[in-house]
């Protein structure tokens, strides 16, 4: 009976320290630059860690990886309060030249249309309202085939995903206020 009931303390315990658990952006470059190096890790890979990140840093909103389509595309994150769009996340592979010419149209379309956008590598996260780039932050680089972490970025970080997430999304009124 003792080891049943220590058992299930200890299944109780697990449980609750997922619930609770939070990552913090040092845990997340921690992460990254373990798949990183260990050379097997491709743009998906790094998925579920950004996921988990971001509701850590804003845990009101959900983080959907590969959502449903939309009418330009399908970002790789769409992130909602409530069952409502605040934003989307285009994520490329790490190291990735975010201005490389081969992007230029997925990402020309993306920031025509998602009035709330981040372009991201996993360390560079570009913030684009309405097409126009706000901001950008870099959470890291890649030195000498690893991730350093840019410590003195990540309280800006944290300001601006909760900039990001509390967006609020258009309410189309009448057909004048669809674009063209």
């Amino acid at each position: 009976m003792n080891d049943f009931i220590l058992i299930t303390i200890r299944y109780y315990f697990l449980i609750l320290n997922h619930i609770f658990s939070r990552m913090t952006i040092h845990e997340y470059v921690g992460k990254i630059n373990t798949r990183y190096i260990s050379g097997i890790s491709t743009e998906h890979s790094y998925r579920g860690d950004l996921q988990n990140l971001l509701e850590s840093i804003v845990p009101e909103v959900m983080v959907t990886n590969e959502p449903s389509r939309v009418a330009c595309g399908a970002p790789d994150y769409i992130i909602t309060r409530k069952h409502i769009p605040v934003g989307y996340i285009e994520a490329k592979d790490i190291g990735a030249d975010l201005d490389n010419k081969s992007y230029k149209e997925q990402f020309d379309r993306y920031k025509g249309s998602l009035h709330n956008l981040i372009i991201t590598d996993y360390l560079t996260f570009r913030l684009f309202h309405e097409g126009t780039l706000v901001s950008t932050i870099q959470l890291g680089s890649i030195v000498k085939g690893k991730i350093i972490g840019n410590v003195d970025q990540y309280p800006a970080f944290t300001d601006f995903i909760v900039d990001f997430s509390t967006q609020v999304g258009k309410t189309i009124t009448s057909q004048k206020s669809l674009p063209k």
